[in-house]
């Protein structure tokens, strides 16, 4: 619940005055002793805490996920692994797991609105794991995503083949490792936001995903913006940032 759902239930009466204010007095992190879950992070930025799982402890990871979903009715976790989702299904049967994205996510019963449209670009099908991430990671903020797959730049007539798809979008996420240059021919090609990530796919030279990193930061197109290697949550957040603004535009 945000601010305005509490000022909506004063309105039509559901919640007394004094309740609204305990609300609002609530701290704006609760204290865990090894973790301060940020329940006002949704007031301030529209949005709830998402989980980084990787590296948590059972515990703490379980721990976390329960009382996020006790105070939002949902939960959205990152860099999960197959592990934790048995440990997190075993207490919510509910909870859903993409071994390929490695997102773990428990959600509302009740369909979202997905509104806009985010283009998610990779330029082979190694990269679809990051990309993923990004897709649903955009999906679950609101947003509604294409995915325009493989269309990397050693067969470009794969990507001009869909060029007015991509070129709709509000918002476009490039994910490509080896070189990288997938960025730069989309940034090229359209007129709105270009997200470019880097992805750890490639041979030795390309460092684990730097080489890409370093071709994407120097792209001499127009528009390009660039995220840290793999780091498709990032992507779909500010994408889904983007969209949004540009769906608010459009009322």
């Amino acid at each position: 619940m945000n601010a305005k759902d509490v000022l909506e239930k004063v309105r039509d009466g559901s919640m007394s005055v004094e309740q609204a204010e305990l609300y609002f007095r609530r701290e704006p992190f609760e204290e865990m002793g090894y973790a301060k879950l940020d329940f006002h992070r949704k007031i301030r930025n529209g949005v709830a805490e998402v989980v980084f799982c990787e590296g948590k402890s059972d515990e703490h990871l379980l721990r976390i996920y329960e009382r996020i979903y006790e105070v939002e009715g949902e939960v959205f976790g990152t860099r999960a692994s197959q592990r934790q989702y048995e440990l997190i299904r075993d207490r919510f049967p509910e909870v859903v797991y993409d071994e390929n994205s490695r997102i773990l996510r428990i959600e509302k019963k009740e369909q979202k609105m997905l509104c806009g449209k985010i283009a998610v670009c990779t330029a082979g099908t190694a990269d679809i794991g990051v990309a993923e991430e990004a897709a649903q990671t955009a999906e679950y903020f609101g947003s509604y995503v294409e995915r325009i797959y493989d269309v990397g730049v050693s067969g470009l007539h794969r990507l001009l083949s869909r060029v007015e798809s991509i070129q709709s979008a509000n918002c476009v996420i490039a994910v490509a490792g080896m070189e990288g240059a997938l960025a730069s021919v989309i940034g090229g090609l359209v007129d709105k936001p270009v997200l470019a990530v880097p992805t750890s796919v490639g041979y030795g030279a390309s460092m684990h995903g730097i080489s890409a990193l370093l071709t994407m930061i120097n792209s001499c197109a127009n528009g390009i913006a660039v995220v840290n290697i793999d780091n498709g949550y990032g992507a779909g957040y500010m994408a889904a940032q983007i969209n949004r603004l540009a769906v608010e535009s459009q009322e």
